[in-house]
């Protein structure tokens, strides 16, 4: 089997396909969160605290050379990113959590009776014409 038949047959299984299909969807997902954070959650916190824009939020530290610039430690944008993950996170638990309690759900759910044995049947008719 040729190498390009043999990647073919890997990338065309569907564990792969669905792979794809969510990494694709976590990327997007994740813009919207990172928006999401940055663009309606952190501005109000920022002006609670007194208008603070996180993201901006830095310190200078000086170059060790003359003449070069300061270098910047942003911490900002780390809790900016922290606060992403945190959100993302706690999505994906509550996802997983509705999909594991939709599948109690199924198994709770009671199966079909099972039909009785030929000899349960045959000892529920000796029983019935004995009770007449």
């Amino acid at each position: 089997m040729s190498i390009v038949k043999e990647f073919k047959a890997f990338a065309m299984r569907g564990n792969v396909v669905d792979m794809a299909v969510g990494i694709i969807i976590g990327a997007a997902f994740g813009k919207i969160v990172s928006s999401l954070v940055s663009d309606i959650i952190m501005p109000p916190i920022g002006l609670l605290i007194g208008g603070v824009k996180f993201t901006d939020l830095s310190v200078k530290m000086p170059s060790p050379i003359p003449g070069n610039d300061p270098v910047l430690l942003n911490y900002g944008n780390f809790i900016q990113v922290t606060f992403d993950f945190l959100i993302v996170a706690f999505a994906i638990f509550m996802l997983i959590k509705l999909m594991n309690s939709t599948k109690k759900k199924e198994e709770i759910a009671p199966a079909a009776p099972v039909a009785p044995s030929k000899e349960e049947v045959l000892l529920t008719e000796i029983r019935d014409l004995l009770k007449k």
